[in-house]
């Protein structure tokens, strides 16, 4: 039995204002408008914005589709940065996972604007155990 409970969000997540706009198996879309808070020095949003996004949608697709009792992280995650965002534009992004294997799994994502403009795409690789740590 898949996960269907939509995963908590890490605190960074909930600092910058990202919400889970659907959860569904195969699927985890989030979205973030925006803010001066999210601008870097350019004033644009911060690349790290994008990541953040691209991440928890990526783990959370993830997490849709593996066992109640397995967990799974993050190991590594290459971003194509492919257009700036300014403040007030709204930022979606969605994944699919590729391939999961026993332990490994392979997830892509897209950011665009609400839109329409890409903004980013990303391809991870995620780890993935068959018990969930104590704590968790």
């Amino acid at each position: 039995m898949s996960n269907t409970e939509s995963p908590r969000l890490t605190e960074l997540a909930k600092i910058l204002g990202i919400r889970i706009t659907k959860f569904e198996k195969g699927n985890c879309t989030v979205e973030l408008t925006v803010g001066s808070q999210h601008l870097n020095m350019a004033g644009v949003a911060h690349g790290g914005v994008h990541a953040t996004l691209l991440d928890t949608s990526m783990g959370g697709t993830l997490v849709s589709i593996i066992e109640e009792e397995e967990w799974c992280a993050t190991a590594q995650l290459d971003i194509s940065y492919l257009n700036a965002v300014k403040e007030g534009a709204r930022l979606i992004a969605t994944s699919k996972v590729v391939r999961r294997g026993r332990h490994i799994a392979h997830v892509e994502g897209i950011l665009d604007t609400a839109d329409g403009a890409r903004v980013a795409s990303a391809k991870g690789t995620w780890v993935i155990w068959e018990k969930r740590p104590q704590n968790r």
